[in-house]
């Protein structure tokens, strides 16, 4: 029944055929529940093993070498090369797949566990009428139709439509649902509000929320999926898992390169056709065969294998960093989706604020004796915890503030007008309430204010325990006092009392709303010498005005504290009682921000990140926060940058998009709307975070392109999350934000690194080819470089220093590509020149080399046709290990000057020195060692087809080497200085990548 709320009582019973007296039959409890099945939310099937195996093989690069892998193998086998020279090049190159796929499915498999986290919220037991008696059933039992009972501490088995109020009132915590930072109050009438939202529906229990005060009989209405729990569960199915920017780019990037790999590997193929019948190969082929390896060599080199694992490596050094911040990262890619955040959507109650009720201002009249004045005093603290001092109007600290006359008053009050309790938690170490959060908020403000009759109060409550500080001061009063007769609120009068008696004195304390509580009041305690006097017209009229000031401009929640002496021998009170009130003081509370928030907010501002507040709460209280936090601290008009859900959805559609893009604030919202501004603000290009705490930020924060919760928060928020904040610190956001950034300009620079040595290697063995001189790197040379000598120097680039201006800069554009043009020039001039170094180390080998054979150039492009002429030196000099060797250490060396290079993208190595990055240093120790290893170590030089070099070999692999850092930092001077001679080389697109619209869902 979707629509019980906007019917009446008669007609929700009618409907499901119950009498709220008896309950359903049995006949009717096995029909409905054929009907609407079971109260329990479903269970999701998880993704089959294998599928999640095979998407991690879903890409193009991964395609093609799998494909030259089964090429290698096969080309070995008709070459009849068997053991392990057969297989060792394609076992390499898919043991490197396994490990990447190995990584991806774990990820995927841990991430999803929120939909089971709900299943916690459900309640496990209901008390229930059937066949004319209440008996005590699993929740999971319930049926539409079926006449529940719930009092205070209860939590809300099934979404149900109030029937029958067992008490004055009932109030009912929906934090988890809607964000209310206030319990709500429920009542029996219909509720006319069209479009009506979670918060309208007064009349409606949903599951998951819990009763904080009185008692009621509901009917059940909906269960399982057809709850108010449900729907969230239904929208967290429906959001997909965004791919990141840095994800979609190096998807592009990868498409791009597989594209210009595949046309290279086909080029050099086809322009070898005439090589085909040479005599070497014996055979066309043959011929084909030796070619097509070449190719196929090409793709290995070209494909940096190696990417992958750096950029989860670095990633997972981002994560280290922002973890010792607070900031737990759940998924490795958001971490770099921060960089390029544009819009935070935060929750307000308990992200923005503490989610804690908090008296911030008291009100007492001071004298009446001349003009009526009163006394303001501000309260600190914004926590249950029982700390904090309270100020006068002009800043001074209260030493003793039992000591006067108003305040202890309003402490006496507040903790015996009171039904809730505060107590400390050790296992979390917080202090938690027990019922209406206003009320708790009275009881930590008696702990404040302290005991009179000791000097030294307040200061010696701090000598106690925790446990015994949570209500010292409380348990006093209630032991000083009896309680003897209770009046409940109610809605009529707004207000509730207490009678009691203290050995030979009776006197009733009320609380209740401003209106209530004055216009019953006939005397006001004077705060100056604790003497009453009348509550004239002045003295009404003053206190009015500062009620306005707190519940309108401060937008404080206010309630009025009151007290009578009643005669010695009445023992109970009734509503006649409640006149002729002495009138103590005026409070106003607040759910406070959080100290941090503003200083946060701005460094947002100077980032150029949007914060859009959003909440379930009222537009009023919502619009005094931001002003608080400094969300509106650059406007000074409200008008179109606050909207409520309902304010917004009726604009038409320009004017939505309008609106978005001005958009601070968002009130009166439920979990659905969350995951509507969210997907509109991704419709417009925006890369959205979203923060939040409770169930029904769930769905937002899994739509989201990186969801924050935090640590305080439910399970529920922090399963579909990407991060969670383990300090509840919106701060901690900001410092996320700054290592995001600064991640992916690591990123760009290995990435600039490797595919600038794998331009290197593909120019080397295309040049070759070209030029007709034996192959200068085997395939397993390759992989060698690729992945040991490339790997170590761009993991340790993850290791580059944050430059100091990194919050600075506004957001990068999601179009942005991850390579632009001149970026690209700057690859092809360093790569070219890696590839010719490394084909000149081969040819000095063969003709200038004291060791080599010293041959002419054009006996060494002819060295196909030696077996047909005749020679001063064997053929079989084209196979020795030397020059190859040789072109394999000038490509590692070169590579590993290139790596001190990227120390920054633009600055020189004269400003940013290799010291800087002592991780760089010692990976391109540890690479060299490795590959003098490989030299030197018998099996190894076997394995990888190497020989020991001279020292004349390696003194020309350093001057062959050394040149890539001149060149670069030619390439940094016009980077830094682009007029001139950077113009002439502008491309008319400065996006290489193929242009693709990035928010296609």
């Amino acid at each position: 029944m979707d629509d019980a709320h906007a019917r009446s009582v008669a007609e929700v019973l009618r409907f499901f055929r119950v009498d709220p007296t008896t309950g359903l039959t049995d006949y009717q409890i096995s029909e409905n529940g054929r009907i609407y099945g079971r109260n329990v939310l479903p269970q999701e099937g998880s993704t089959p093993f294998w599928k999640l195996v095979l998407k991690q093989f879903d890409d193009l690069l991964v395609k093609i070498l799998i494909g030259a892998a089964l090429v290698s193998f096969l080309l070995a086998l008709i070459d009849g090369e068997t053991g392990v020279t057969a297989f060792l090049e394609p076992s390499v190159i898919l043991l490197i797949l396994a490990a990447n796929a190995a990584v991806g499915v774990i990820t995927e498999t841990n991430a999803e566990k929120a939909l089971e986290e709900l299943r916690a919220y459900q309640a496990d037991v209901a008390t229930v009428l059937r066949n004319g008696c209440f008996s005590i059933l699993p929740a999971t039992d319930l049926v539409p139709g079926d006449i529940v009972e719930v009092g205070v501490g209860c939590k809300i088995p099934a979404d149900m439509r109030m029937i029958e109020m067992l008490s004055n009132q009932l109030r009912v915590d929906q934090a988890i649902l809607t964000g209310e930072s206030c319990s709500v109050e429920k009542v029996l009438e219909s509720t006319v509000a069209a479009n009506a939202v979670y918060q309208d529906k007064t009349n409606m229990l949903f599951s998951g929320t819990v009763v904080v005060g009185g008692r009621a009989r509901a009917v059940v209405i909906g269960v399982g999926s057809n709850t108010a729990m449900g729907s969230i569960r239904d929208a967290m199915l429906r959001a997909e898992d965004e791919v990141t920017p840095l994800k979609k780019k190096l998807d592009e990037f990868g498409t791009f390169l597989a594209k210009v790999i595949a046309g290279i590997c086909v080029l050099v193929w086809v322009v070898n056709i005439g090589h085909f019948r040479d005599p070497s190969h014996g055979g066309f082929l043959r011929g084909a065969i030796h070619y097509f390896k070449i190719a196929v060599a090409l793709a290995v080199a070209a494909i940096p294998e190696g990417l992958p694992a750096v950029v989860t490596t670095c990633l997972a050094l981002g994560t280290k960093r922002m973890a010792r911040m607070n900031a737990i990262v759940r998924s490795l890619p958001s971490v770099e989706t921060l960089g390029c955040t544009t819009v935070i959507c935060s929750d307000k109650t308990g992200t923005l604020t503490t989610n804690m009720m908090s008296v911030s201002k008291i009100c007492v009249v001071r004298s009446g004796r001349n003009d009526p004045t009163t006394d303001e005093y501000i309260v600190s603290g914004t926590t249950y915890a029982p700390e904090g001092v309270i100020f006068d109007s002009a800043g001074m600290k209260l030493e003793f503030p039992a000591q006067l006359p108003c305040l202890l008053h309003i402490a006496m009050c507040s903790a015996l007008c009171n039904d809730s309790t505060l107590q400390y938690n050790p296992d979390k170490g917080t202090y938690e309430k027990i019922g209406e959060s206003t009320e708790v908020a009275l009881r930590v403000l008696a702990e404040k204010v302290g005991l009179p009759g000791f000097d030294s109060m307040p200061s010696a409550l701090n000598m106690l325990s925790k446990h015994e500080r949570a209500s010292y001061c409380n348990h006093y009063w209630e032991n000083q006092f009896k309680k003897v007769y209770l009046l409940d609120f109610s809605r009529d009068r707004k207000m509730m009392s207490v009678l009691c008696s203290q050995k030979q004195v009776k006197i009733m304390f009320s609380k209740g709303a401003p209106e209530s509580i004055i216009s019953r009041c006939t005397s006001v305690l004077c705060n100056d010498d604790g003497s009453s006097i009348p509550l004239n017209i002045d003295v009404q009229a003053e206190l009015e005005a500062r009620f306005q000031s707190f519940a309108g401009k401060e937008t404080l929640r206010c309630l009025a504290l009151a007290f009578k002496r009643i005669p010695l021998g009445q023992q109970a009170i009734s509503f006649d009682d409640e006149r002729d009130l002495t009138f103590i003081g005026l409070v106003g509370m607040l759910d406070p921000p959080r100290e941090e928030v503003r200083n946060a907010m701005l460094s947002c501002m100077l980032a150029g990140i949007r914060v859009i507040v959003v909440t379930g709460d009222n537009k009023a209280t919502a619009e005094s926060l931001c002003c608080k936090i400094g969300a509106f601290d650059h406007s000074g008009d409200f008008a179109g940058c606050s909207y409520t859900a309902s304010e917004f959805e009726e604009l038409s559609a320009l004017q939505k998009t309008m609106a978005l893009q001005r958009m601070l604030l968002f009130s009166r919202v439920e979990p659905s709307h969350k995951r509507m501004l969210v997907e509109a603000l991704q419709h417009q290009n925006e890369v959205v975070a979203m923060t939040g705490d409770g169930v029904n930020d769930a769905p937002a924060l899994k739509k989201a392109d990186i969801g924050i919760a935090m640590g305080s928060g439910t399970a529920v928020a922090k399963s579909a999350s990407d991060m969670v904040l383990a300090d509840d610190n919106f701060a901690s956001i900001v410092a996320a934000v700054a290592e995001g950034r600064a991640i992916y300009n690591n990123t760009r620079q290995f990435i600039r690194y490797m595919i600038s040595s794998n331009i290197g290697e593909v120019v080397c063995i295309f040049v070759a080819a070209m030029l007709g001189i034996p192959d200068t790197l085997v395939p397993v040379q390759l992989l060698w470089v690729n992945l040991v000598t490339d790997g170590l120097p761009a993991t340790a680039i993850g290791f580059n220093k944050q430059d100091s201006d990194v919050m600075k800069a506004k957001p990068r554009k999601v179009s942005e590509a991850v390579v632009t043009g001149w970026l690209f020039f700057r690859y092809l001039v360093i790569g070219a020149y890696v590839g010719l170094a490394t084909v000149a180390g081969f040819i000095w080998w063969f003709i200038y080399s004291e060791n080599g054979p010293k041959l002419l150039y054009s006996e060494l492009v002819n060295f196909d046709t030696c077996g047909t002429r005749e020679t001063t030196y064997p053929c079989s000099i084209f196979d020795d290990r030397h020059p190859s060797t040789v072109s394999m250490t000038v490509l590692v060396v070169v590579e590993m000057f290139n790596a001190l290079n990227n120390l920054s993208e633009n600055q020189s190595l004269l400003v940013v020195p290799p010291w800087s990055n002592l991780w760089l240093v010692a990976s391109i120790f540890l690479t060299m060692l490795l590959h003098v290893l490989i030299l030197y170590v018998k099996p190894l030089s076997i394995l990888f087809s190497v020989t020991p070099l001279s020292w004349a070999d390696w003194t020309i692999v350093l001057y062959l080497s050394f040149p890539v850092i001149i060149i670069d930092e030619v390439l940094k001077f016009f980077s830094r200085n682009p007029r001139g001679f950077k113009l002439n080389f502008r491309f008319r697109r400065m996006d290489l990548l193929p242009k693709r619209e990035l928010r296609d869902k």
